[in-house]
């Protein structure tokens, strides 16, 4: 089944050349089924580039979804054409009175700012009150993860010596997890970030349970046994090279910063990283999709009930 986004959006024409399954809402109405309304904040300064590795990989199911796209009302995006932002996304005033069967929280680079001190963080914190009453199911990632988990359970963040930046081995911890089925034992999972969560506060959370985790990145995958609230403390959704540029970046800027680890063969950047983590990371958004938005949403969403 397809993903269904406006055919104007940049990201149809990349699908489309890789032969990935999306249709525009005019051909969708023409099959008799409901499609999975999921909404995305995306809160990523590279916004098209986030849309497309999002939208790559919630295409990749036997399942329809409708994607909405969000962005903060509070903070003006300043790296993508004003004009993409006016056709393709939508406020949270313009969605609060609407229910979703699924939502997307992406990372955004202001992980080393105090919560409070993010411009945004009272809209966001608006966002992730209406996920508990308007939302099946959620997932949040990277600094997603940590305003989430700080939110709604009080889970601090804490500042790590150095970058957490590179490609992880991973470990599943829960494999009887609908979230993890399919997974290999050990998995590769991206990670690019300055602060982690606290990671004894949340392993002695009742309400969340520690699904797969790394020797070097630490916890990576948790949940609430509903599933109605889930935390990728990393970015699954990267691309092969999505890291090179970050790299490539911070040494044009002059920041000190190492090649990220497990990623260049021989930690050599100049040879092409190898892509080593995709099937997981669409594995993991297909088990979401699934077991945990298709297979527990009411069909009709009125139903929704809060948690």
């Amino acid at each position: 089944m397809p993903l269904i986004i406006p055919k104007t959006l940049p990201a149809y024409g990349v699908l489309g050349s890789e032969n990935v399954f999306v249709m525009h809402k005019r051909r969708a109405r023409t099959q008799h089924i409901r499609p999975l309304r999921i909404v995305a904040l995306n809160l990523m300064p590279t916004k098209i580039a986030t849309e497309t590795q999002l939208a790559r990989l919630l295409a990749n199911s036997p399942l329809q979804v409708q994607l909405t796209l969000l962005h903060t009302a509070s903070h003006a995006a300043s790296h993508v054409p004003g004009g993409h932002m006016e056709a393709f996304y939508k406020t949270f005033d313009e969605i609060r009175g609407e229910r979703f069967d699924g939502m997307i929280i992406t990372g955004a680079p202001v992980e080393q700012m105090p919560f409070e001190e993010v411009d945004y963080w009272p809209e966001l914190c608006q966002i992730m009150d209406f996920t508990r009453t308007n939302v099946y199911s959620t997932l949040h990632v990277c600094w997603g993860a940590q305003a989430a988990l700080y939110h709604h359970f009080g889970i601090g963040k804490r500042p790590l010596p150095e970058k957490m930046f590179g490609i992880f081995p991973h470990r599943v911890t829960r494999p009887s997890n609908p979230l993890v089925r399919g997974f290999d034992e050990e998995f590769w999972a991206p990670h690019s970030r300055h602060t982690g969560i606290d990671e004894e506060q949340a392993r002695a959370c009742r309400d969340l349970r520690v699904l797969a985790e790394s020797d070097e990145a630490g916890i990576y995958l948790m949940s609430t046994d509903s599933g109605r609230q889930i935390f990728v403390t990393g970015h699954p959704e990267y691309e092969r090279l999505t890291l090179d540029a970050e790299y490539r970046r911070d040494v044009a800027k002059g920041l000190p910063i190492a090649p990220p680890r497990h990623y260049y063969p021989g930690d050599d950047p100049s040879k092409e990283p190898v892509y080593r983590w995709r099937a997981h990371a669409f594995l993991l958004y297909t088990n979401w999709l699934n077991y945990y938005v298709y297979q527990n949403t009411p069909y009709d969403l009125g139903e929704l009930d809060t948690f």
